[in-house]
C-alpha cells in the first residue's frame, strides 16, 4: 500500500481506498507535475517488488503520445498516469497489449454510465467519434526473461474552452458525457482495477480471449478506412482485428494485416 505524494491535490490515500482489496497490488507515486509519467517509469523503473507501480500527475509538461506527438494536459482538466506491468516469462507481450488497455479504459467508463464509447485501433478511446482518452504503451528493455511494459493513459476530464489538441479535429471530455464527473482518484482506481483484471486474462490466454470484446466497440467496424504512415496508403474496409491485435483491412488486393503502431487510421474520404 506504500504511496508517495508530492504536494498534489490528488490524494494517494483516496486512490488506495477506492482500490479496496487490490490496494496492496499497487505502488503509487502522486505528483502535482512532472515532465512525463511514462518517462518517469521508463527512465528509472522501480525494483520488482511484486506490485504494479503507478505514477499519476495532475499536469505533464512534456507528455508523450504516439508517433512523437505531445499529449496535452491541464491541471484539473485531465487524468494522466502510467503503470509498469511485469508479466511472467512466456506471456504474449506485446501482441494486442494497447488494445487490451483501451478495453480496460472503456469498461471502467461504461460502468460510470458513459454512452457511445468506441475503440480506435490501436490506442484511442472515442465517444461517438470524438477522442476522450489516449494510450501509449512502451516496452521496457529486456531484464532477464520477464517482459515488462509501461502503459500510459490520459483521459480528458474537463477541457478548458480554449484547449487546442493538434491533429485531433474532434475531442470531448467527461464533463460533456456525464452530469457528474467522478473524482480523479475514483476514476484512476476503476481503470487500474480493470487493467488488473484484463491483463491477468491477457497473460494467461493472450489477446484472442479479449478480441470479441474489442470488436464489439470497434469505431471503424465495416467502414472504409485509410491507413497512412508507412510510405504508401492502404485503403479498404475495416474488418476488425486479428488474434494478435493486428488491424484487418479488406482491400482490392485481398485482406491485409496492419501490424505497425506507427500508422494513422482515419475514415476514408
Amino acid at each position: 500500500m506504500q504511496s508517495n505524494s508530492c504536494n498534489s491535490s490528488l490524494s494517494a490515500d483516496a486512490i488506495l481506498r477506492h482500490l479496496g482489496p487490490l490496494a496492496g497490488e499497487f505502488g503509487l507515486q502522486v505528483r502535482a507535475e512532472c515532465a512525463s509519467t511514462n518517462s518517469e517509469l521508463m527512465d528509472a523503473p522501480p525494483a520488482d517488488d511484486g506490485r504494479v507501480h503507478v505514477v499519476v500527475a495532475e499536469r505533464q509538461t512534456a507528455g508523450r503520445g504516439r508517433r512523437g506527438r505531445q499529449w496535452q494536459s491541464w491541471s484539473g482538466g485531465s487524468l494522466t498516469f502510467s503503470s509498469l506491468w511485469r508479466f511472467a516469462p512466456g506471456a504474449p507481450v506485446p501482441a494486442g497489449l494497447s488494445l487490451v488497455a483501451g478495453l480496460a479504459v472503456v469498461r471502467a467508463l461504461e460502468k460510470l454510465g458513459v454512452q457511445g464509447l468506441q475503440l480506435k485501433w490501436p490506442n484511442d478511446v472515442l465517444v461517438n467519434g470524438s477522442k476522450l482518452a489516449g494510450i501509449l504503451v512502451e516496452l521496457q528493455p529486456g531484464r532477464g526473461r520477464t517482459p515488462a511494459a509501461v502503459v500510459g493513459i490520459g483521459i480528458n476530464l474537463r477541457l478548458p474552452d480554449d484547449a487546442y489538441i493538434p491533429d485531433q479535429p474532434a475531442v470531448t471530455d467527461l464533463a460533456r458525457q456525464l452530469d457528474l464527473v467522478p473524482a480523479p482518484e475514483a476514476l484512476l482506481a476503476s481503470v487500474l482495477t480493470e487493467l488488473h483484471i484484463l491483463f491477468d486474462t491477457y497473460a494467461a490466454a493472450g489477446f484472442a480471449a479479449l478480441r470479441g470484446a474489442w470488436q464489439q466497440r470497434n469505431a471503424f467496424a465495416d467502414l472504409p478506412v485509410r491507413i497512412s504512415g508507412e510510405g504508401t496508403d492502404v485503403v479498404g474496409i475495416c474488418t476488425g482485428v486479428d488474434e494478435d491485435g493486428a488491424l484487418l483491412v479488406r482491400t482490392e488486393q485481398g485482406l491485409e494485416r496492419i501490424l505497425s503502431g506507427e500508422v494513422s487510421l482515419r475514415a476514408a474520404q
